[in-house]
């Protein structure tokens, strides 16, 4: 049951690097700041590898892990440019609330392309735990929903591409040749990190020319950034080594709930009774998860 606290780490971590993330949104374009979470925790991740392997490199990896990791990270880069879009629609809170359909889209794609299985009841603790986010997304109704159908479009194919970057990381992982659960989740988490640092930097070097020097500039706080980011996916990717994605993804959620305190205890922000409620119905489903 390793998991389960590597889980909340990680989101809780995840939380946090969101937080210091928010502060290089003035200083960056919305892509570069996307990109410091890639660029700064790469070294990180290079040296925890080092760290496990004490300088040894591993088992190189056969044509099903490369299959899987370039899936996985090309899932992540397309879901964040699908939240970008939303962003630039004005229907970020639609995009954001549909790609929180990514814990139920990982069960279905785990379950084909892995062999995933879920117990009856964890299928059913998905569900309520999805309800419980979109009770905590507050703003966000069905209405508003049918209203903005390309920031439900861009919700949905974000939470897909969330989706397959889940189960492509799991299917890297278990596709090595041998290791510890920490040494496959590393090496898979070194791979990627390297392939979006250098996709994503190709693509700011020939779209928005300039970025990558101002991204450069901002290296403290990107450090910072990098340090914390690339500890929560340490925590991801091992999490997901051990357990099937969709019920790491599904207990992830409780990300929810540490930003929920951090806008009560950080910045004074009122919590309303819609999103108490969906505190309970999150918890719910997190309890019928496990």
């Amino acid at each position: 049951m390793l998991w389960i606290p590597l889980t909340i780490a990680a989101a809780f971590l995840q939380n946090l690097r969101s937080l210091l993330q928010r502060r290089l949104t003035g200083a960056l374009s919305v892509n570069g700041a996307a990109y410091v979470r890639f660029c700064f925790a790469l070294p990180f991740a290079w040296l925890y590898l080092w760290a496990l392997t004490g300088g040894a490199a591993p088992s190189a990896p056969g044509a099903g892990f490369w299959g899987y990791v370039i899936a996985g990270s090309l899932g992540q880069m397309f879901a964040s440019a699908c939240l970008m879009a939303a962003f630039t629609l004005r229907s970020f809170a639609v995009g954001t609330a549909l790609s929180k359909t990514e814990a139920v889209q990982t069960a279905l794609l785990g379950l084909l392309v892995l062999g995933d299985r879920l117990a009856p009841l964890a299928w059913v603790g998905v569900g309520v735990s999805f309800v419980g986010v979109l009770l905590l997304m507050t703003g966000v109704s069905v209405r508003d929903a049918l209203r903005h159908p390309r920031g439900l479009a861009l919700g949905l194919l974000a939470g897909a591409g969330l989706a397959v970057a889940a189960v492509g990381f799991r299917g890297a992982a278990l596709a090595l040749p041998e290791g510890s659960a920490a040494l496959r989740a590393a090496v898979t988490l070194a791979v990627a990190l390297a392939l979006q640092t250098l996709v994503m930097g190709l693509y700011l070097r020939l779209r928005e020319p300039g970025e990558l020097s101002r991204i450069a500039g901002a290296w403290r706080a990107g450090l910072a950034v990098g340090a914390c980011g690339a500890a929560a996916s340490v925590a991801w990717f091992t999490a997901m080594t051990l357990e099937a994605s969709a019920l790491v993804r599904a207990l992830g959620q409780v990300e929810l709930l540490f930003a929920l305190l951090a806008s009560g205890w950080v910045f004074r922000e009122r919590v309303r009774p819609r999103e108490l409620v969906g505190v309970v119905t999150l918890v719910a489903g997190i309890l019928l998860l496990l």
